[in-house]
């Protein structure tokens, strides 16, 4: 315990400086000082003795890592752009654990992933702008609609395998981009506006000041996304544990085993894909109205392979290592700007480096143990 604590605190320390360090120099050496801190600790084996106490304790990460988001918002309570980042981490997590159902749980590569984020930012921009739904059920009616959709998407998809159903989801994407350019109705290429989010009559964006401590109005926003990815991350933990996690094993591994034991592979493709959508839908409807404004170029191909790399980079169908993989795709760009304008070939590079060297990603994903003893509670 003693050592999952000491882990625990340097990680929010470095987290701290990382977040709050605005010269790239700084940034730059506490990169090289995370790598080779990893690489000492990896030959000392320090990494396995953290991995057992982990086992020890499963829930003390999940615990760790609220508690750790918490106090980096006290810490920067008025600092709009590091909480920007956090909140857009967390809300990437969301999206990805979608992606993770389906990529890493059922087997199908989703590259429409930003197409899916971009139908629920575009729900709420109409639903907010055009109508008196609360904006809170506006959240899970663009989930709701971005599901639907997959589940239309999901017959060709079903048609195909292999890359020819990623191929599939390429088109979806680059359409429904070439879609949203074109259409006046939405915007065209200058996007839509959005209202903030608004409770009980309350608007988010317009901050808070409690006994004259101002508070950033993105906290109401991040505390939001850190309920929502809690409720994601504890569904996906779920399926992933359940006889239903079991059969998507099932047809991931090998499909024409599963059905000639009777698992129904099109139905358990079918949950995932429209499960998956529907949570990349609600992250963004939530991002969309967090940052008021949506665009055809936030939702492109290019963004869909962020996602997708995210997802091999944390460690595919393991929903735990989604979460730091997001925060250094999305932090170090914006902090080391001067690879900002090749951030895109730094996550080719970088998934590459993953699949040659670290096929399995940061945090691999357990061997499901399919005859657990008491101590290990169902997983190896």
């Amino acid at each position: 315990m003693k050592l999952l604590i000491s882990t625990f605190i340097l990680g929010l320390i470095y987290s701290i400086l990382l977040l709050g360090s605005e010269n790239q120099l700084e940034v730059g050496a506490l990169v090289v000082l995370a790598f080779v801190v990893s690489l000492a600790g990896k030959k000392m084996g320090l990494m396995n003795k953290l991995a057992t106490a982990v086992r020890e304790h499963p829930q003390f990460p999940a615990y760790a890592s609220i508690a750790g988001v918490l106090i980096t918002v006290l810490v920067f309570h008025n600092s709009h752009f590091a909480l920007m980042m956090l909140a857009t981490v967390l809300i990437y997590s969301i999206v990805c654990l979608g992606l993770n159902i389906q990529f890493g749980y059922v087997g199908i590569v989703n590259f429409a992933g930003a197409a899916f984020f971009g139908i629920g930012s575009y729900t709420s921009a109409i639903l907010a702008t055009h109508t008196a739904v609360p904006h809170l059920l506006i959240l899970f009616i663009a989930a709701a609609i971005s599901a639907l959709i997959g589940s239309i998407l999901i017959y060709p998809v079903l048609r195909t395998r292999g890359h020819y159903a990623a191929l599939v989801t390429i088109a979806f994407g680059i359409l429904f981009r070439n879609f949203l350019e074109v259409n006046d109705t939405l915007g065209g290429p200058q996007g839509l506006k959005i209202p903030p989010l608004t409770i009980f009559g309350w608007n988010l964006s317009d901050g808070l000041d409690i006994g004259g401590f101002e508070l950033s109005f993105y906290i109401p926003y991040l505390l939001i996304a850190l309920i929502l990815l809690i409720a994601s991350f504890r569904i996906t933990r779920n399926l992933e544990r359940s006889w239903i996690g079991l059969s998507m094993d099932m047809v991931r591994t090998d499909e024409i085993s599963a059905s000639t034991f009777g698992v129904n592979i099109a139905h358990w493709k079918v949950v995932a894909f429209t499960l998956g959508n529907f949570i990349a839908g609600m992250a963004g409807a939530l991002y969309g109205m967090m940052t008021a404004y949506v665009a055809p170029n936030n939702f492109t191909f290019a963004d869909s392979l962020i996602l997708v790399s995210i997802v091999i980079l944390g460690g595919i169908g393991n929903p735990w290592g989604i979460i730091p993989a997001a925060a250094i795709v999305v932090i170090l760009p914006e902090k080391l700007q001067f690879i900002q304008e090749y951030r895109f070939l730094l996550y080719a590079i970088v998934v590459i480096l993953i699949l040659l060297f670290r096929p399995d990603g940061l945090l691999p994903r357990r061997i499901r143990e399919y005859f657990p003893s008491n101590k290990a509670g169902g997983e190896k």
